[in-house]
């Protein structure tokens, strides 16, 4: 039972550590998360509730945070949005690294369970910091108030560059049939700039509907919806369970390197590719073609060598063929997912980036959703009996 106990911990607290970046909402529940791994005697049953009950209440406040991240980075520039999901690219790169890490210091269970809580915890207070440092710095002060900006510019392009002061109202007066203007025309050309001016600023605060913000981004969001889609299906449920053909001490260290960290190394590099590379461009019908196209790897992926009672045959056997299809099949993920996220708020007015932003999270969560639901049935037709 203590093994069970630790296996559960370890994969519970392995996805804490993943989602590091989640800072503030989630810090009060991870010592409830460790007492039934190193404190308190608990039944299967039991333990099961607790980890489950708590992993609730992390995802659901993880869910908020991440939102409200999201439609932050909205407001900056969008070299920035690469970053911000780059960044959650590397926490899984470092989530794989600690268990390779545990596997290779012949750690026992407990310590390794107790690391896993730790270092977390430690990234959560390290980011609370940065959070808290980040509305002091100028540059982020600046595209934060991107809503005072944007007017700021609207009035510099409507106001004549003639006029230093705005002088108070005066009736424009009817001007009789004359050669000569009168002397008041301009003043009732500037009231009719001020009146421009106040309309243009009215329509400047009211943002846009989220029906209006969706017309604009509903490929975008079909797109990070369908991507982490394909994903989650696959990736871990099926392609944990791929084994490699040869025996020895590789088949300790096989499904770590060759599926986890092979996994979030290269999403995170497909990711980072986004900084100096940006195809197809966000108007093109090419860009969801590619994102459907990745449904090619579910069937690559279920033909892999998973041993066990099977309806599909085993067609990819070998340990590099498996390897090259994760690589790609990662690469393709980070790289489309990053890309979808980048582009929605550029297809939006300025003062609409942070809701478009956090729209892009909850498809976002609505791909994980589709992704981690699908799972179920694709993992289950591999352990048919073929007489079925």
């Amino acid at each position: 039972m203590e093994q069970w106990h630790c296996h559960c911990a370890q994969r519970v607290l392995l996805q804490k550590l993943d989602d590091s970046a989640i800072p503030v909402a989630t810090a009060p529940v991870y010592p409830v998360e460790l007492l039934p791994v190193s404190v308190v005697p608990m039944e299967e049953d039991q333990f099961f509730s607790v980890t489950m009950a708590t992993t609730w209440f992390i995802n659901s406040f993880g869910a908020v945070m991440q939102g409200s991240l999201f439609g932050l980075v909205g407001l900056l520039p969008r070299k920035y949005s690469s970053v911000f999901m780059s960044g959650q690219g590397l926490a899984g790169t470092f989530a794989a690294l600690a268990m390779l890490l545990a596997i290779a210091s012949e750690a026992e269970s407990e310590t390794a369970a107790l690391g896993y809580f730790i270092t977390p915890c430690v990234g959560t207070l390290l980011n609370i910091m940065c959070y808290v440092m980040l509305p002091r710095l100028e540059f982020a002060q600046f595209y934060l108030n991107k809503k005072m900006s944007y007017e700021r510019e609207v009035s510099m392009e409507l106001l004549p560059r003639e006029v230093g002061q705005v002088e108070d109202s005066v009736p424009c007066p009817l001007v009789a049939d004359s050669d000569a203007p009168h002397p008041d025309a301009i003043t009732c050309d500037t009231q009719r700039t001020v009146l421009t001016l106040q309309a243009e600023r009215t329509r400047c605060d009211k943002k846009s509907s989220i029906k209006d913000i969706l017309k604009k981004i509903w490929v975008m969001a079909f797109c990070v919806t369908f991507v982490f889609t394909v994903t989650l299906s696959v990736f871990p449920a099926v392609t944990a369970d791929v084994k490699t053909k040869f025996s020895g001490t590789w088949e300790l260290y096989f499904t770590p390197v060759c599926c986890f960290l092979t996994f979030n190394a290269m999403d995170f590099i497909g990711r980072s590719v986004t900084f100096c590379v940006k195809w197809p461009p966000k108007e093109s019908l090419l860009f969801p073609v590619l994102v459907v196209a990745r449904l090619a790897f579910i069937p690559l992926l279920m033909l892999c060598n998973v041993p066990g009672n099977r309806y599909l045959p085993v067609l990819i056997s070998h340990d590099a063929a498996f390897t090259v299809i994760m690589m790609l099949f990662s690469i393709s993920s980070g790289y489309c997912m990053c890309l979808s996220m980048t582009y929605a708020p550029q297809l939006v007015e300025p003062k609409d980036g942070e809701t478009a932003g956090a729209l892009m999270a909850f498809f976002l969560a609505l791909g994980l959703s589709l992704g981690a639901t699908l799972s179920f049935p694709l993992r289950a037709l591999l352990y048919l009996s073929g007489s079925e």
